[in-house]
Formats: structure tokens, sequence, C-alpha cells
């Protein structure tokens, strides 16, 4: 280890590196953004059994369902299964549309919550590792996410707003798994719902 050299004498103190001036703007933009992410979750699990009555509409009542399904961050909200149910009653092609929409634009509570820098991780392991994916694969990860039927996507959109991945690419990529996932839950709830129907005839 090599001593450092004294100060010489009568030379100025060094100055210590000048602290970056917060910038408060910010800092409430994403403070507003957590609190609405807070209050939309709450709102919605205050709604109980009655947005099973939004389906009712047709293909916009299984879009602003799928957002409410989609937008919580505390606990997964049973979409799927009133997507696979509807289906059976409407086209299955447009209600994978439309859910897989409405389930893209749900997702950005929790990209929002990541973008807002204070969002609560219980399970900080699982959260670094999405992030080490998103940082090696980028918007794949989203992707590959968005199509498997795990509970846990909103940590990566957490991830992609901690990351400042772009929100149209985010969009964009979430869109590309929610979309075929949809589809895929459709099409078996319709045919499903008919065989057993024939079944029971």
């Amino acid at each position: 280890m090599t001593a450092q050299s004294p100060q010489p004498a009568g030379s100025p103190a060094p100055t210590p590196p000048a602290r970056r001036p917060v910038n408060w703007r910010l800092q409430l933009t994403r403070l507003a953004v957590l609190v609405f992410v807070i209050l939309l979750t709450v709102w919605i699990y205050t709604l109980g059994d009655k947005t099973a009555g939004l389906a009712a509409y047709g293909y916009p009542g299984i879009f602003v369902l799928s957002i409410l399904a989609n937008a919580t961050i505390v606990l997964p909200a049973p979409g799927l299964l009133l997507v696979a149910a509807f289906a059976g009653k409407l086209s299955w092609v447009g209600v994978g549309l439309a859910a897989g929409a409405g389930a893209t634009l749900g997702e950005l509570s929790g990209y929002l919550a990541g973008f807002s820098g204070q969002a609560i991780i219980e399970n900080q392991a699982l959260y670094d590792r999405f992030e080490r994916y998103m940082k090696t694969y980028g918007g794949l990860t989203i992707t590959v996410l968005a199509f498997l039927p795990l509970p846990v996507f909103d940590l990566a959109g957490v991830a992609a707003g901690a990351l400042r991945m772009h929100v149209l690419k985010f969009i964009g990529w979430c869109f590309l798994g929610k979309l075929p996932k949809m589809l895929l839950i459709a099409y078996a709830g319709a045919y499903s719902i008919g065989w057993i129907t024939q079944f029971i005839k």
C-alpha cells in the first residue's frame, strides 16, 4: 500500500464535490404517480364483483375490465377467467383483441410505480433477477413474461419503469405478449364452453 503524499503547506484545501440540487418537480411527479397507483389499486378492489358487469357492454366492457384487472399491483384480479367465460358469448377473436389491448394498458400501473422510484418490492430477489434479464435481453423479457400466466409480471413492469424504458417501447413489448395470451384464453374458453354445453344436452 502506498502512502499518500502530505498536503503541501499553504496549498488550498480540496473542495468537496458539489451536491446535486434536488429536482423537486421530479420528486413530486414520482410521488403523485405512486399515490395514483395505490389509489387505483384500492378502488379496483372496492368494486368487488361489480367489475363482471362491465363485460355486459360487449367488447368495450371487456377492454375496460382488462385494464382494471391488470392494473392491480397487490393481488391478481380474476380477469383471465372472465375473458374465457365471455368468449363463449361473443367472438373469441374480438374478446382476445379487446382483452389484450386492455391488459397492456393496465400493466402501466407497475411501470408507473417503477418510474416513481418508490415502488414497494416484497420479493427483492425476484425483482433483481427480472432487472438483470431486462438489462441483458431488453424488451424480449417483457414479452415473454407478459405471455406467461404469472402473477409476478408487475415486478417486470416496475423494473422497466425503474430502468427508464421508453413507455411506448414498454407498451409495444407488453402487447406482443398479452395479445397472443388473451387470444389463446378466449379461444379455449369459447370452445370449451361449447363442448360443455353440447355434453350437457
